[in-house]
């Protein structure tokens, strides 16, 4: 097995959202907020390698949007996902799964292309994998969160039929967060708090587990337990899942591998005085 990582660009979004009640002061020291209060972060994906599989976990926001969309979210840099896969030796069309861990279109953006009139799966070889509670979740989305479900993003997809579901455990313990198989040594974490049923994938690589931590920690800045996200739907249940997975990840000495923060790719937690922190900061190739 081989890992990548896939940086697809930047995008910036409010500060205060992204922290919740946490008051800037604080949060500001680690993430600085421009002018608009508006903050940077990334847009990076995971690639494995494992013998005939090539599988894509999550694919950025896209390219499909129009102007005044693309106008909220402030795209810069220069990585793409084309981009980013080419330094690596591949190309989309090389992709087998594309595994999302949820369908809000900052993670599933680029599942979808435009070709003339239609959408059509950006990966054309490709089965696409979500999970039958979060799918139904996002095709009937509540009032809140509708706004980050975004049609053209997850319709197009079902009716390429490529579309498949992750099974998940059946019984699920509310002080746990339960574990399904899905590939050669990659499993899925199920997760509730930021939205429904969202999917964390754990990878054993190199003698470590590497969990890509998605929404339920952005980036190193959102290890400590308050700092939970307003956009997170059930924002205690984010906190209990939190305070559980940290513990497990320090003692079983976890790697983090981060989707949002724009300066640290992965890093480690240590136990404090104070609580578990962020330990060593490094790149996924340092492993």
């Amino acid at each position: 097995m081989k890992l990548y990582s896939i940086n697809t660009g930047n995008f910036k979004l409010d500060g205060g959202a992204m922290f919740g009640v946490v008051p800037k002061s604080l949060w500001n020291r680690i993430n600085p907020a421009d002018e608009a209060n508006l903050c940077t972060w990334a847009m990076r994906c995971l690639l494995v390698e494992d013998g005939d599989r090539l599988i894509l976990i999550d694919n950025g926001i896209g390219n499909k949007q129009d102007e005044k969309f693309f106008g909220h979210y402030h795209l810069h840099g220069d990585a793409t996902l084309d981009g980013s896969l080419a330094q690596d030796g591949f190309h989309r069309d090389d992709i087998t799964d594309v595994f999302l861990t949820h369908l809000h279109f900052d993670h599933c953006g680029g599942s979808i292309i435009r070709d003339g009139e239609n959408l059509v799966p950006a990966f054309k070889n490709a089965t696409y994998w979500s999970n039958e509670r979060h799918w139904e979740w996002a095709v009937s989305p509540n009032d809140r969160e509708k706004a980050s479900f975004l049609k053209e993003n997850i319709i197009p997809i079902q009716k390429s039929g490529q579309l498949k579901f992750v099974s998940q455990p059946k019984h699920q313990d509310v002080d746990a967060l339960p574990l399904a198989p899905f590939a050669n040594n990659f499993d899925v974490r199920f997760t509730y708090g930021h939205t429904e049923s969202m999917m964390l994938p754990q990878i054993t690589y190199k003698d470590r587990i590497i969990v890509f931590m998605a929404d339920l920690l952005p980036s190193a800045g959102h290890i400590p337990l308050p700092y939970v996200m307003a956009y997170d739907m059930f924002p205690l249940t984010t906190l209990g899942e939190k305070k559980r997975f940290l513990t497990e990840a320090t003692e079983k000495n976890y790697v983090l591998f981060f989707e949002h923060d724009a300066q640290w790719e992965c890093c480690d937690l240590v136990q404090t005085e104070k609580g578990i922190k962020a330990g060593n900061s490094f790149a996924l190739s340092e492993l």
